[in-house]
């Protein structure tokens, strides 16, 4: 991989967000970012910065590892019992 290359940051934002009742408005406030950001960090359009991934962490009450990683999640149907 080239230095140009960027690693994408898969996160579970939606999901912890919405186990908050927080609307993307409302995180965004929390965290001191437009709205939109929220929406372009959900679908993986943007990966945050170490300090915003931070703040988001601390706002849903989550461990940044428990959000963000460099490899895609598993879903449901994936995951054992």
């Amino acid at each position: 991989m080239s230095r140009s290359e960027e690693v994408p940051v898969y996160n579970r934002i939606a999901q912890a967000r919405a186990a908050r009742g927080l609307s993307r408005q409302g995180l965004a406030e929390a965290v001191g970012v437009h709205y939109q950001t929220i929406g372009y960090l959900e679908r993986g359009e943007y990966s945050p910065s170490l300090s915003l991934a931070l703040r988001i962490a601390r706002v849903l009450g989550q461990d940044v590892q428990a959000l963000f990683s460099v490899e895609p999640f598993a879903t449901p149907d994936q995951e054992t019992p």
